[in-house]
């Protein structure tokens, strides 16, 4: 039995989540997380509970009070395996700190319908999530831009 493929969803609809903003909310690394994520890229503890910018891959997205489901589902993936990832930039402007508890924030800063030289189509979505010190100055920006494979073309 075959899964007959999903719609195409309207480009208009994929417009339309420019400018989506997460709730957002604060997000405090405590040291044991910070162990453990620099455990697992078999580097040291930074000094003075530096975090390691490896936190940058999911602080964001937790902070800001969304998941990777969600993600997903404001873009229409047709499945798990229809996400294909562009880049992941990732600006520090000032080392984040353990036990810090940071304001996180994010939005949808662009999508849009894209061909490929193959005659398919996939949307190009970026996210956006800043994370910024008690005080309100901002520590670090990351940029997220995945692509939502599509199994029909325009």
């Amino acid at each position: 039995m075959s899964v007959a493929p999903r719609p195409l969803p309207p480009e208009a609809e994929i417009k339309a989540i420019i400018g989506h903003q997460f709730p957002g909310g604060p997000y405090t690394v405590a040291h044991w997380e910070n162990f453990l994520l620099t455990e697992c890229t078999g580097a040291d503890l930074l000094p003075d509970g530096m975090v390691h910018p490896v936190v940058l891959f999911h602080m964001p997205i937790l902070g800001s009070r969304t998941t990777i489901g969600e993600m997903f589902g404001l873009g229409q993936a047709e499945s798990d395996f229809s996400i294909g990832i562009e880049s992941y930039d990732w600006e520090m402007f000032k080392p984040l700190i353990e036990e810090t508890p940071y304001k996180i924030s994010g939005k949808i800063v662009d999508a849009e319908r894209r061909l490929t030289g193959h005659g398919r189509s996939h949307d190009r979505i970026q996210f956006q999530f800043e994370v910024a010190e008690p005080d309100g100055t901002l520590a670090a920006r990351t940029t997220i831009t995945w692509h939502y494979g599509r199994s029909q073309s325009v």
